[in-house]
């Protein structure tokens, strides 16, 4: 055996590469020797959290990840379900978290510029961008800066390569201070006849590289992003990678064009570790190797050495395999579209990675060692919850200040429901997120049916290609629903549950606008797995994950796994963020002209509650608590599948027969601010009435702003009132409840009891104003418009 003390490398300089001293030694008996310098780089990214996936891996296995509609799942560049009539949907989350602490602006476009590779990479145009985005408090200077220009890098990079920013969620807590998250989702619409894969093959087919030039950004980001976040982390701008969206947007259509020829046997986007992943991945996936030579690739800096030419990630960069004698055909297209092409290795036999530079072999590494048979870690569950979580489920309501039918009195102060609803509405994560999507494109391509703040989940129209899929071109009128969604306070309090809330409110908001929820892209955002509490937080999330998209019959297609999401106090202590899974979501709608959104349409529509106004409520890790009373505690709402699979199929039946005019599902804020939220989206008034049963006791607060699953309220029109009760009768039998009215817009909103004891009478002018204005309060922005 080797001994590691003759390395050539310190313990220092293997550690900064991101390797463990035992990993180093599994890398030395691989090779049977020490690796070189650029060995040692390949490695250290490869075997990364962000590229093997080695303590999330065994967690993965337990999602399912099949059915009749998956037409690729995990383990390529993106998924891809069948929506029917030759339509393929490719769709695909990521996170750029790292980068986006450093270099808000940079570290966000390019998370946007990467994800949409994912998706031209198998054969599909982009057609929509959702981003999920984390912050600290929106009162703190460094958040402000963070929040302000993670949104000018999304909207700079989609707005320039004409892709459309249609939806998403931002978050505000004081959590994600100094880590925040930037998700970033996206949806393609397959144009080629064959979908494409990255597993090379052909002995002797060329590898071309093709797109941009290779520099010294993004040096390592893959190491950097499997990293606690600390003061030095600054220092860590070069793994931050630069983006170019108007050649990403001649990439684009060059790539498909090519695609289009048949002259292209596999590609791969140069993401995640670049041309080390990019090669290593396409020659494991095919079992076969192949060869490189660095001195073909166009570079932009001089005298780069193989370890930054194999590091860098540079963006906008592809690689491919031709079929032998067609890479001419491919060059002129690339040239045509003024990138770069060049023949720059070869599929080779013998299943290796080898790297050329200068007429010598820089490196020579097993493709499965950097890209399959990678390091795992099987960690031990915590026996039961850390003592945080045990804490935190003693809370109950009984130790907040009794409530009346006036309010509640808070630190010796009256405060009325009415001002409570107000402070809700004007809480950043509750409200308008219209600063954010005004700054996006979600109107280009002119494929946005339901415009960003309007509706519970975004709509894109389906405009077929002239692709003809096992002989059949679709004409289809069809369209594509997704959002993404994740309530990391319920995963914090309870990650099992939680995350199968995520999962079943992600289906409710497709359900809200009548689609049918098809598969799952998932963002696994968590703290360090080394840590007990940490683990036992991915572990549980993952667990509550599967057994969610079981229920729901929502397969996972592939995702995003961001761990290390920590940053050092001034003790040096890590600080982890709320474990985050984020789900991204898409659903299929047949007729376009059967959808609505969340706002009331019509005066004297009848307002409908479906599922239950109290017993599946709960003020545990509800907004309402955090807020009002500054305490995160409690035990957050469990999720019934059964009546949730009833509430939402009622829901998208109703939307499909014309019946429902609206429909918004209840989230943070509980019953008020989602009655609140309709009535601003539609400058419409509610009349209200709450009926509970003679023996609950429940208080009035929960029952106002408790949270829980399975609840959609939606406005029906009075013509169709009896008929729409029947079903409600047949399909939920006593599992709904008649609200109210619509009303025009001088009711606003007025919620009473059975009793006529009025618990909230509010102008829709004093909700809009604090609804709207929040974040630009915050910000310090003039509005000159402040209820439109």
């Amino acid at each position: 055996m080797i001994p590691i003390s003759s390395a050539p490398f310190s313990p220092e300089e293997i550690a900064a590469v991101g390797l463990k001293l035992e990993e180093y030694e599994e890398i030395v008996m691989r090779l049977g020797r020490h690796p070189n310098k650029a060995e040692l780089g390949m490695f250290g990214v490869m075997w990364s959290e962000h590229c093997c996936y080695k303590n999330s891996r065994p967690l993965l296995k337990q999602f399912p990840t099949t059915g009749p509609r998956i037409l690729v799942g995990p383990g390529e560049n993106a998924g891809v379900v069948d929506l029917g009539d030759g339509l393929r949907l490719a769709f695909k989350i990521e996170s750029h978290n790292h980068p986006s602490a450093v270099e808000p602006f940079q570290g966000a476009a390019t998370g946007v510029g990467g994800i949409l590779r994912d998706i031209f990479t198998m054969g599909a145009r982009p057609i929509a961008v959702l981003n999920s985005l984390r912050f600290g408090s929106l009162d703190d200077a460094k958040t402000q800066r963070l929040f302000s220009g993670v949104v000018a890098g999304i909207s700079h990079y989609g707005n320039c390569v004409g892709v459309p920013t249609v939806g998403g969620e931002v978050y505000f807590d004081p959590a994600y201070s100094d880590n925040p998250l930037v998700n970033v989702m996206a949806l393609g619409l397959m144009e080629t006849p064959e979908i494409v894969k990255s597993g090379a093959s052909g002995i002797g087919n060329p590898v071309l590289y093709v797109g941009s030039t290779t520099g010294r950004d993004g040096m390592g980001g893959a190491s950097f992003a499997s990293a606690e976040l600390s003061d030095e982390s600054m220092d860590d701008r070069p793994a931050v990678q630069v983006g170019d969206p108007f050649l990403e947007k001649s990439l684009i259509e060059a790539c498909l064009e090519a695609f289009k020829t048949g002259a292209v046997v596999a590609a791969q986007d140069m993401g995640a570790a670049g041309i080390t992943c990019s090669t290593s991945e396409m020659a494991a996936k095919g079992d076969v190797g192949i060869e490189f030579d660095l001195d073909k690739i166009p570079v932009r800096e001089a005298g780069m050495v193989p370890y930054e030419y194999l590091l860098s990630e540079s963006q906008e960069r592809m690689l491919f395999v031709a079929h032998k004698g067609r890479e001419q055909e491919l060059i002129d297209i690339f040239h045509r579209w003024g990138l770069h092409a060049v023949v720059a290795g070869s599929v080779i036999a013998e299943p290796i990675v080898r790297i050329l530079f200068q007429g010598e072999v820089a490196a020579e590494i097993p493709a499965t060692a950097l890209a399959e048979n990678t390091p795992l870690y099987h960690r031990e569950l915590l026996a039961q919850p850390p003592e945080y979580v045990r804490k935190a489920w003693e809370w109950t309501p009984d130790s907040l200040p009794k409530s009346t039918f006036a309010g509640i009195e808070i630190q010796g102060r009256l405060q009325s429901w009415n001002d409570i609803l107000l402070t809700l509405l004007n809480t950043p994560t509750i409200a308008s997120k219209r600063w954010v999507y005004r700054q996006y494109d979600h109107q280009v391509q002119n494929n946005t049916v339901l415009l960003p703040g309007g509706a519970d989940a975004s709509v894109i129209r389906l405009r077929p290609q002239e692709v003809e899929v096992q002989g059949k071109v679709s004409n289809t009128q069809s369209g594509v629903a997704a959002t993404v969604d994740c309530n990391p306070r319920y995963v914090y309090l309870d990650p099992y549950e939680g995350a199968k809330a995520v999962v079943a409110e992600a289906a409710r908001n497709l359900s809200c606008v009548g689609a049918e929820p098809l598969a799952v892209t998932d963002n696994l955002n968590f703290g360090s797995p080394e840590k007990p509490i940490g683990y036992w937080q991915l572990a549980e999330a993952c667990r509550g994950l599967a057994e969610g998209c079981r229920e729901m019959t929502t397969p996972v297609t592939g995702g995003n796994v961001s761990l290390y999401n920590e940053t050092l106090d001034s003790q040096g202590k890590p600080q982890p963020i709320y474990p985050t899974p984020v789900v991204g979501m898409v659903g299929l709608i047949p007729d376009l002209t059967k959808i609505c959104g969340q706002a009331w349409q019509v005066n004297g529509d009848v307002i409908y509650l479906l599922g239950e106004l109290s017993s599946h409520s709960t003020l545990g890790g509800s907004e309402y608590l955090a807020t009002i009373h500054n305490t995160v505690a409690g035990i957050p709402p469990r999720v019934d599948f059964e009546l949730e699979r009833q509430v939402q199929q009622v829901c998208r039946e109703g939307i499909r027969k014309g019946w429902v005019r609206s429909a918004h599902d209840c989230a943070e804020g509980g019953v008020a601010v989602a009655l609140a939220e309709c009535c601003i989206t539609g400058k419409f008034g509610a009349d209200i009435q709450l009926e509970l049963p003679a023996d609950n006791n429940q208080r009035w607060d929960e029952v106002l702003f408790g949270e829980g699953g399975a609840r959609i309220i939606v406005s029906v029109g009075i013509e169709q009132q009896e008929t729409w009760e029947s079903l409600l009768r047949e399909q939920l039998g006593d599992h709904w409840q008649k609200l109210g009215t619509v009303g025009n817009s001088e009711i606003g909103l007025r919620v009473l009891t059975t009793g006529n004891h009025t618990l909230i009478k509010v102008t829709i002018e004093e909700m809009s104003d604090r609804y709207l204005n929040a974040i630009e309060r915050r910000l310090n922005i003039h509005n000159t418009t402040p209820n439109s």
